[in-house]
This record gives C-alpha cells, structure tokens and sequence, in this order.
C-alpha cells in the first residue's frame, strides 16, 4: 500500500525543507522497485508562495489534496515564529483542518509553531529549533518542550528540530513502517546517517575543534569499525595520538560527550541494528557490539528503551516485501 504524503507550504517557505519530503520519501521503494510513497505539494489556496530564497514556489495542488493524505508535512517559514495560541491565520487553520482523522502531521523546524497555535501539541511533548525553544516555551506554556531532542514522535502528531533531524524524523517513520532495510537503503541514496534517535542532542553551539593537526573523524570510525573489540580510553587516545587526558578533555570540546557514553551508544546503536537486519543469535550481538554477553545488551537496551532485545527484533524487524 502507497502513503500518499502532501507537503503543505505556506508564504516564506523554506525550500530546502519542503523539499525534503520528496528527497527521503520519495526514494522508498520495495524490494520489486515499486514506490511506498506518493509525495505532493500544495498552499493553502492553491497559490504560488514566496520562498526564503527570493523565488517563488508554484504547487500542483490546493488544499483539497490534503484530505487524501496519510501524512501531512508542514514545512517552515520564518513568518510561524509570529504565530500565538490564538490560532494560525484562517486559511492556514482551514488547511489543517481538512487534513483526515487517520492521517499524521509532522512539522519541520518553526512548523512546529503551526501545529502548537492549532492547539494540537497541547499536553504534547515537542521540539522545535534550538535557537526558538526558549521562545516556543514561553508562547505555548500547555507544550512541554524538549529543547535538545532531535525530533518528538507523539503518535499522531511529530516535530523535528530542523532540517537535518527532518530527515531523521522521515527514515524514523520509513523505519517504523517497513523495516530497517528499506530505511537503510534510503540512508544510503541520500548518503545520510541512517539512524540517529530522537531524542539524541541538537548539535548546539558545539564545533569539532582540530585536534593537534589531525580530526576526531579518523578516531571515531576507527572505533565503530571495532566495537566488539575491548576498547579503551588509552587504546582511543593512542589511536589519535595524544595523551589520555588530552584526548579525553578535547573529546567532550568535540562531542559533549565523554568517550565511554559514546562508545555505550554506538555499540547500544550497532546492536540494535544487528537485531533489526540479522538472525544472529541475542549473545552474538552482544558479542559483535562489544557487550561481551547477552545478559549486559538486555540490561542496557532495558535501561535505555525499556525493551529485550527479542521485543526490539520483533518491533523492528525489516518488513518482507
């Protein structure tokens, strides 16, 4: 079955946004070829719009389309910043409300303005751009705001902090509705990351600083190539060869993060993937992630998802086509 997708843009639209449903999306396809998505565009009148970048963005549709959608993006524009709990301009509001019961509504960035102004994020949690998350807070008071989280997935409702974790937003529905294999391989054509969770920090105000002449990068994909291996502090410093406590301070400078919490999440990461796209036994994940056994993976994925690792596997196993 086709999710019919409609992109509702409104005056000052950011194009690189409202063009990221039709990127992500529209390169979803079964094992056969066959697309799982139908993207549109429209206004709320029909109209051309002014885009942020000086040219105008001329739509297929009205909103009439919206009310055959399965989900609805609303994509930004700075003009939402503006908008209050008395409600989104009427022609805005009309456009939401003929979105069908059944269908989803995600919103990138400032969107989430739309949404909240329409009343729907009320007793929600939500995220929105870092640099607005102060702002948002104080408009809405009936939102809770989550300011770091990359994006919010609240049921029917979805916010995204930006463009980026727009994209995260979109391979996490992919994910949830056909599998880890599809969403990889859309990752891969978009040459994105195809995993990043929602609820992992906005990079805010967080420049990688050089490291004496040589890059975080090498190290970092030195030790996600060998997560089953028992790495170490020393054994990462000396790859970047510094000291220990010069790696150490200029890796949380980089990252915000100290080395142990990262590697915990990229071997948590690595076995969840391993789950989703292998039949390999719970302890040779474990092994493979560099858990060591089965018993320290369902301890850590009970802790941080509340799950075992064969609920996961059953959650997210890769649909057949």
């Amino acid at each position: 079955m086709v999710t019919r997708v409609v992109v509702l843009a409104d005056d000052g639209v950011m194009p690189f946004e409202m063009s990221l449903a039709g990127r992500v999306f529209g390169t979803a396809t079964d094992r056969d070829g066959n697309a799982l998505y139908d993207v549109d565009a429209c206004t709320t009148d029909g109209a051309p719009v002014t885009a942020s970048g000086g040219f105008d963005v001329v739509p297929r549709h009205g909103p009439d389309t919206l009310r055959h959608a399965d989900l609805v993006v609303v994509a930004p524009s700075a003009e939402h910043a503006t908008l209050t709990p008395d409600g989104p301009p009427p022609p805005l509001a009309a456009a939401l409300g003929a979105v069908p019961a059944h269908a989803r509504i995600a919103s990138l960035c400032l969107a989430s303005y739309v949404l909240a102004a329409a009343g729907h994020l009320d007793g929600r949690t939500a995220t929105t751009h870092w640099a607005a998350a102060d702002h948002f807070a104080r408009t809405f008071p009936r939102v809770t705001v989550d300011p770091g989280a990359l994006y919010v997935d609240e049921g029917r409702y979805l916010t995204a902090a930006g463009a980026s974790s727009g994209i995260d937003l979109m391979l996490h529905l992919i994910r949830t509705e056909h599998g880890s294999a599809v969403a990889n391989d859309v990752a891969r054509r978009c040459v994105v990351p195809s995993w990043r969770d929602g609820g992992q920090l906005q990079y805010i105000a967080q420049p990688v600083p050089e490291f004496h002449g040589d890059d975080l990068a090498p190290t970092l994909e030195w030790a996600r190539d060998h997560l089953g291996d028992p790495l170490t502090i020393d054994a990462l410093a000396r790859h970047a060869r510094v000291s220990r406590r010069t790696f150490t301070r200029r890796f949380r400078e980089a990252t915000g993060t100290s080395p142990i919490a990262w590697l915990l999440d990229q071997r948590t990461e690595y076995a969840r993937l391993l789950l989703e796209t292998t039949d390999h036994p719970v302890d040779d994940v474990a092994h493979r992630a560099g858990f060591g056994t089965g018993s320290a993976l369902r301890k850590q994925l009970r802790r941080t998802h509340g799950v075992s690792p064969t609920a996961h596997r059953r959650a997210f196993r890769a649909h057949p086509a």
